[in-house]
């Protein structure tokens, strides 16, 4: 089995027991939400309400054309506003912004309790699409766009419950508390795409998850559970792939092109309530976590929940706090304001005394190699550091940078501290100004 692991990677500390010390989780209902339309890989959506307004939980808010799904209010309220808000990409996007009544008044969701087996693709793609469901793993690609593309192209349906990065255990926390939901939405994908293997991949880490996981399996006798070895960058797609199946994606391709489509754990769960209760992607488990933050916990969060709430449920932070970072500390982005909300794609907000994996004040290259060694996209990082700093586009195509997910594997085992993924960032910037030329 050894011959199906991916090739490098690294053994970061996880840090994963701070925030599984419970299962009660708090649910948080803020005075006041702020959410983004734009949530999602593609088109924004245009605002269905306007001011003064009054919605109920579940009421869509937001729509559009194209690679779009829509996005709902996740309390009930009142529209205050609508206009550019803070976004945890750093930019200011359009927003809803609705005062919460306290009502918590709720559409009621259209319940399906019809076979599986007498659904129509198409039905429950529909219900995926105006469910608002995106890839909750980070990547927010609308989740009815993904599963259209796969059909009758994908031979492997995998479950993506790794959660590789230190720190955080929003999935971990979902399976060891809703495991079924999870295995439910796995059998309603697999029917649309009628894939000859379904697995759900998690990592060794994860054993009481793995016990519930697998104390279920009689009943879902087709969903195969397979437990891997602990290794940073796990979840990541190309990565999960190669170690369920053998299968390496090729540069600049997708698991589609080598017969496999890869989903998170919670956007299954997601699935299954779309499909079967009728409700919308409203709310999400979101780890709050870091030596930071005075009580790490996980938490069900509304859509749309300002960061500094999620901080003051948790205790608050330190006075020595040096950066907040939505994510993990390896692939997510340090926040400058605490006003941004949690969006669909939000699985953690770190809090951290200092950064761990930042730059050195004089970092220098010592050409020792360590980059290259636990790149899992077998690149050349420090070749690719080279030519973007030297501003050499035509080297960089020929390096494949845009092929790097900026796991940032190798900024973590760089002894002389180069920013490698910040300049990693810079590069892809200048090889999409060249193509626009």
């Amino acid at each position: 089995m050894m011959n199906k692991l991916f090739f490098g990677g690294i053994h970061p500390k996880y840090n994963k027991e701070m925030s599984t010390t419970s299962t009660d989780f708090r649910q948080i209902s803020p005075e006041q939400v702020v959410i983004p339309m734009q949530q999602h890989i593609g088109a924004p959506c245009t605002p269905l309400v306007k001011v003064g307004d009054t919605v109920a939980r579940g009421q869509k808010i937001g729509d559009g054309e194209g690679l779009c799904v829509p996005v709902h209010a996740s309390v009930s309220g009142t529209v205050v506003a609508i206009e550019p808000r803070p976004h945890t990409s750093g930019r200011d996007v359009m927003a809803v912004v609705i005062r919460n009544d306290g009502k918590d008044t709720t559409l009621p969701g259209e319940k399906n309790d019809a076979p599986l087996e007498a659904m129509d693709n198409d039905q429950i793609l529909h219900a995926i699409r105006e469910a608002g469901i995106v890839g909750m793993g980070g990547a927010a690609f609308p989740g009815n766009v993904k599963a259209l593309s796969s059909m009758g192209n994908v031979d492997t349906l995998i479950a993506n419950a790794c959660e590789c990065e230190p720190y955080i255990t929003a999935d971990d926390s979902l399976l060891r508390t809703d495991p079924q939901h999870v295995l439910e939405g796995m059998t309603i994908l697999s029917k649309v795409l009628g894939p000859q293997r379904t697995v759900l991949a998690v990592e060794d880490n994860k054993q009481e998850a793995i016990r519930k996981l697998e104390g279920l399996q009689k009943d879902y006798p087709q969903i195969e559970i397979k437990v891997l070895p602990t290794r940073y960058p796990q979840g990541a797609e190309k990565q999960l792939v190669q170690s369920v199946t053998g299968r390496e994606v090729l540069p600049g391709k997708l698991p589609a092109s080598v017969g496999c489509a890869v989903f998170n754990v919670s956007t299954f769960a997601a699935i299954y309530r779309a499909v079967r209760l009728g409700l919308p992607l409203t709310q999400r488990i979101v780890t709050i976590s870091g030596e930071a933050i005075a009580k790490p916990q996980n938490f069900i969060v509304r859509i749309g929940t300002p960061f500094h709430d999620l901080v003051e449920a948790a205790g608050g932070l330190n006075d020595k706090t040096e950066r907040v970072i939505s994510g993990g500390p390896m692939m997510g982005f340090a926040q400058k304001d605490l006003a941004v909300p949690v969006i669909k794609a939000t699985n953690s907000i770190l809090c951290l005394l200092k950064d761990r994996n930042g730059a050195a004040e004089n970092p220098v290259c010592l050409r020792c190699g360590k980059c290259v060694g636990v790149c899992p996209m077998r690149l050349q990082p420090l070749y690719m550091y080279r030519a973007t700093n030297a501003g050499r586009v035509e080297d960089l195509k020929r390096l494949n940078l845009l092929d790097c997910m900026e796991c940032g594997s190798c900024a973590f085992t760089c002894p002389g501290k180069l920013p490698l993924v910040e300049v990693f960032r810079k590069g892809k910037a200048m090889l999409r100004e060249a193509s626009a030329k």
